[in-house]
């Protein structure tokens, strides 16, 4: 039963051993990341980056390479965004769903450097460790999409199509993410570091909608593409950011008395 509703949701698993093998490696340590966040180890960037670094095991704290927030970020996304734009050109001739996917991810990408370049503030540093990891692990993702894409082309299309879904899904989670981008961006003014309790949009019901609404925007990745390694980043990507939301969710109450307790992690009125 469960078989049979897949087929109909996707292509055929691809024959590339290379695209398997990243779609398990990429939802274990996606998943993994996020049960580590859960538990305190958090990758070093944003409010948590100074929380659980270091090495512990013998009273000694690590020094670590550090970059400045900005430039970090900005070296964060800009190789999956040059990935998704050199796609066109390395795959001229493609289907409409093919050109969703790689127009998606490319845009996707874009933004976030836009974002970093015009919209977030940066007070801090970031792990030069965890700026490389995370670049790979968002070009590595980035280009295994548009390739699995690549590879079903020619194959019948699945018995569902939910290219149309995807991309209405796709801005509204893109969109979403920007607004709220944006109001957190709004919170500190030029040259102020303190954090404060964020306002308005979905922030009234979750403390991360922005991470919600990042979720809704791979999830109509997911349905535009129809293969499985998507589906499987975006799963991966789910439990990440449940636990990076409940992570960043008790973050708030240990440096906020007045933290609200019905706002949750990041669905709303559930979790």
């Amino acid at each position: 039963m469960v078989l049979s509703a897949l087929l109909n949701l996707f292509y055929p698993p691809p024959a590339s051993l290379v695209v398997k093998v990243m779609a398990v490696i990429g939802f274990a340590s996606l998943t993994n990341a996020g049960w580590m966040e859960t538990k305190g180890k958090h990758m070093q960037y944003s409010k948590l980056r100074n929380v659980g670094d270091g090495d512990g095991s013998k009273g000694k704290i690590t020094e670590k390479a550090k970059v400045p927030s900005k430039l970090g970020m900005i070296v964060l996304y800009t190789p999956a965004f040059l990935a998704g734009v050199s796609s066109f050109f390395l795959f001229p001739v493609t289907d409409l769903r093919f050109n969703l996917l790689r127009s998606a991810v490319t845009v996707h990408f874009f933004k976030r450097v836009l974002e970093v370049l015009f919209v977030h503030k940066f007070s801090g540093s970031m792990d030069l460790e965890a700026m490389i990891t995370i670049s790979l692990s968002y070009l590595a993702s980035a280009s295994t999409m548009i390739y699995s894409q690549e590879l079903v082309q020619g194959l019948p299309e699945p018995a569902i199509d939910l290219k149309y879904i995807g991309v209405p899904l796709f801005l509204v989670g893109i969109g979403g993410n920007f607004y709220h981008h944006f109001l957190l961006s709004k919170l500190r003014t030029e040259g102020e570091k303190q954090y404060k309790i964020p306002q308005g949009g979905f922030f009234s019901l979750v403390i991360c909608p922005h991470y919600f609404f990042e979720i809704l925007g791979f999830f109509g990745i997911c349905c535009i593409s129809q293969t499985m390694y998507p589906f499987a980043f975006t799963m991966g990507t789910t439990f990440y950011l449940m636990g990076r939301s409940y992570a960043t969710r008790e973050w708030y109450k240990s440096k906020f008395e007045d933290f609200p307790k019905d706002v949750k992690a990041l669905i709303p009125y559930i979790f």
